[in-house]
């Protein structure tokens, strides 16, 4: 198979070092420079990506696109590439939910072929690795696979239904990313009272993650009756601290809905996610 051309939607950090990894495979790896930064330009550069003078040129010089921006932007610019009438692969590889991606491929229903993406893991650069998971047709997503083919950037299929590569990166991002924010709620708090350091001890007793435990899902809603007026009065401890207590309250709105699982100790994970569904 001859090597594709690729267009790049926009060059930010994350996606210009894909770009660079795609570049192994491809032809050329193009991108957009009408209206960028000077930062854009500088990094697109450095990355050896080749710059053309609007969006126009780049769908029809591309054979695959692949649009990484800010989530706010992604249906902005899917609309775009539609109403240029590309006809190539369309990698919607930005962090947003699978009913938005439903809709970008509605989008391009006679148009594009739309691969789910969803990267996972730190810029492919300096040595670090990050994984593309995909969904979509499989003709298309091989494509997608054969780009990346020995690159830093490892790609994983998840079936042909788009939707669930998004739906894997939201839900790995939700842990991921909010755990941080617990992480400086926790510290805050004991700060200021004195013992931030003293609960770094005590946390680094734990190296795991419970994420990789779901069977704690379980326990976790036998005991909400008593872990949510908890997370209330860290909430105001919080509030106290002039730190936002926003998130341990909706942690605690969370748990209430495992009030009737009181010290169930045969509650089955599948019965407490069940349970953690119906308002």
């Amino acid at each position: 198979m001859d090597q594709p051309t690729v267009g790049i939607l926009h060059p930010g950090s994350m996606g210009a070092a894909v770009a660079a990894c795609a570049a192994t495979n491809a032809a050329e790896v193009l991108w957009c420079e009408a209206g960028r930064s000077t930062a854009s330009v500088e990094r697109a550069t450095r990355f050896g990506l080749t710059p053309v003078a609007g969006l126009a040129e780049l769908m029809e010089r591309s054979d695959i696109v692949i649009s990484l921006c800010p989530p706010a932007f992604a249906e902005d610019l899917a609309r775009d590439v539609a109403g240029r009438r590309f006809a190539g692969v369309y990698v919607e590889a930005n962090a947003i939910n699978p009913t938005r991606v439903q809709r970008i491929a509605a989008l391009h229903e006679h148009g594009a072929t739309v691969v789910d993406g969803g990267v996972v893991g730190s810029p492919p650069v300096g040595g670090k690795t990050s994984t593309l998971y995909l969904s979509g047709v499989a003709a298309a997503t091989e494509r997608v696979e054969a780009l990346f083919a020995g690159t830093a950037v490892r790609t994983a299929v998840l079936g042909t239904e788009v939707g669930k590569a998004s739906a894997l990166k939201l839900a790995y991002a939700s842990f991921q990313k909010t755990s941080r924010v617990l992480v400086a709620l926790a510290i805050g708090m004991a700060r200021e009272h004195g013992v931030d350091q003293e609960l770094i001890k005590v946390a680094s007793r734990r190296t795991d993650s419970y994420l990789a435990e779901p069977e704690y899902v379980a326990k976790t809603a036998a005991r909400a009756w008593r872990w949510g007026p908890e997370l209330e009065e860290a909430a105001d401890a919080l509030e106290v601290a002039g730190l936002p207590p926003e998130m341990l309250r909706a942690a605690a709105s969370s748990l209430a809905r495992w009030h009737d699982a009181k010290d169930d100790g045969e509650l089955t994970l599948t019965a407490a996610l069940d349970r953690l569904a119906q308002p």
